[in-house]
């Protein structure tokens, strides 16, 4: 993503159903730090790893965001993803999340890759699963962006079973 789609984003994080597990919505000025930090500033800082946009290819519209980043204030490298309203139930975020397990796996060579999702958020746990990575309990986080959620369902993989399962 670049500074032009910081509207898009904007709106994106403005949509309480898209946000009621991504932390609840966020005003614009939350909005623009977020994006500064965890988008345009951590792609130099981070070289690989980032948040992206996800377009539809028969539109041309975007549908979401897909990530492969640090888990805010741990060295934990975590797969994610975020879908408007208009893309949910499309096969979306499974196909996404597939593509940035395997960028990371097979092109980053990453040891180690976790998935969290809100407990209650069932599509979240589903796509984890389809993906490869395993379930192993549940996990809090003392950084603010996840204070509020409680435990969270807590999955990951390893390079080796992934590689395993896709040779």
């Amino acid at each position: 993503m670049t500074n032009r789609d910081l509207d898009w984003f904007a709106v994106l994080y403005g949509d309480t159903d898209v946000t009621r597990y991504l932390g609840g919505t966020k005003t614009r000025s939350q909005v623009e730090e977020m994006f500064r930090a965890r988008v345009t500033g951590y792609y130099d800082a981070n070289p690989g790893l980032g948040i992206w946009m996800t377009i539809e290819r028969a539109s041309g519209r975007p549908v979401g965001f897909h990530l492969l980043n640090h888990i805010y204030g741990e060295s934990i490298i975590q797969v994610g993803y975020g879908l408007a309203t208009h893309a949910w139930g499309r096969g979306y975020a499974t196909e996404m999340a597939s593509a940035v397990l395997r960028y990371g796996f097979a092109d980053l060579q990453l040891e180690n890759i976790a998935g969290m999702a809100d407990q209650d958020n069932l599509a979240s746990l589903r796509v984890l699963e389809k993906i490869g990575l395993e379930r192993r309990g549940e996990r809090t986080f003392p950084h603010p962006a996840y204070a509020t959620a409680g435990p969270l369902a807590w999955f990951e993989g390893t390079r080796n079973a992934w590689l395993a399962g896709h040779p």
